[in-house]
């Protein structure tokens, strides 16, 4: 049975977003009250993670964020694990949080899912979401040479300066394009091709990854492995990471 719910909860951001803006004084006037204006509209969409259910004080709980360029469907990723639906337009995330009750092993854990938005523009805000995350997924789109060379010019530098212990899952997303006409299509009039398992084993490598997984949030393809591992590099975090075919299983209650 899924028992998947959006967090209701209430914003525990500092109110004043310009006491956000103080060491920043030195840029632009005009940009400044751009992005005063920005962070005031972003705040009432920001939602801390404060479960009004109770939660069993003894049950484990993961916060897991997902990072990454936009449009590499990290949203996507989100909805189609947590509904088993996918969304038919992109909609660019300014944040948003979910959480599930997963079993590992019989044993329940409280998993937060934390969404994020990829765009410049948000740069200032994101990290407000990092504190106490256990697990990245850091994505890039197979088919997006940018995306994945950002993994390692901006995500990984973001994600290991605000937290530095945590684990870090790279994720390869839309991987059902690999073999689609129209997209090898567009990427042939680039001079590309979609970017390999290898190069995504290397990168992982380079970022110093838990591990690379690639999946598809359309067909579902390796979606649920994502997800799984992540959950299982936190619980288990010395656990052999060459035996892919672990005994412990993970079902969404």
């Amino acid at each position: 049975m899924l028992s998947f719910k959006r967090s209701k909860s209430k914003q525990s951001v500092d109110d004043d977003p310009d006491n956000q803006h103080h060491h920043h004084h030195h840029q632009h006037n005009q940009h400044n009250q751009h992005n005063d204006g920005m962070l005031r509209r972003l705040h009432s969409n920001f939602r801390y993670r404060k479960e009004t259910t109770s939660v069993d004080s003894t049950m484990q709980s993961i916060k897991l964020v997902v990072v990454g360029d936009g449009a590499v469907g990290k949203t996507c990723l989100l909805i189609s694990y947590t509904s088993n639906s996918f969304p038919t337009e992109y909609v660019p995330t300014v944040f948003d949080n979910y959480s599930a009750n997963v079993m590992v092993d019989n044993k329940t854990v409280s998993l937060g899912l934390w969404d994020t938005a990829g765009q410049e523009d948000y740069d200032r805000l994101r990290p407000l979401s990092y504190p106490q995350t256990d697990v990245f997924l850091i994505c890039f789109a197979i088919i997006s040479q940018t995306s994945y060379t950002n993994v390692k010019s901006k995500w990984w530098p973001e994600v290991s300066h605000h937290c530095p212990n945590s684990t870090i899952i790279l994720v390869g997303t839309k991987c059902d394009l690999r073999d689609d006409r129209e997209a090898l299509e567009k990427l042939r009039e680039k001079n590309q091709q979609p970017l390999t398992a290898q190069q995504g084993e290397q990168m992982a490598k380079d970022i110093k990854a838990f591990c690379y997984l690639e999946c598809s949030a359309l067909t579902q393809k390796g979606l649920k492995q994502v997800f799984d591992e992540a959950i299982k590099a936190v619980i288990f975090p010395d656990r052999d990471k060459s035996n892919k075919s672990s005994k412990t299983k993970c079902t969404i209650l």
